[in-house]
């Protein structure tokens, strides 16, 4: 069974920093793109940032260009954001996602990723 779990959620003040870790399990997930998302009360989800199978092709939203980093560790299945220069329009539930076309490219669509984790609450206070 397929399954990504995020972590490294957690309350910070504005101006502070958070790594989020999105472990999967179940597959290889080296050969698939991966897509972080977020979804803050009361709003639709909304794309944060991208990265294509091999890693060389990242997308991010223009809210957190500059200021959020994603990358992917294949050999320990596992893909991060690093979020920096935190701000209190940043607080959302983040969650990590996963496409199951092999080879895939980066991509801001949800519709195009097929495993999603459960999602890791970052709260940032003003």
């Amino acid at each position: 069974q397929v399954q990504l779990v995020e972590s490294g959620g957690g309350l910070v003040q504005a101006g502070g920093s958070l790594r989020l870790a999105c472990a999967a399990s179940g597959r290889t997930f080296s050969s698939y793109a991966m897509g972080w998302f977020r979804q803050a009360p009361g709003k639709e989800r909304e794309f944060v940032a991208t990265l294509s199978w091999s890693g060389g092709r990242t997308i991010y939203a223009d809210s957190v260009k500059g200021r959020f980093t994603i990358s992917r560790d294949n050999a320990k299945n596992t893909v991060s954001l690093h979020l920096n220069s935190l701000k209190p329009e940043d607080t959302a539930v983040y969650y990590c996602a996963s496409s199951s076309v092999f080879g895939s490219d980066a991509s801001t669509v949800p519709d195009e990723y097929d495993y999603w984790g459960q999602g890791t609450q970052v709260t940032v206070s003003s």
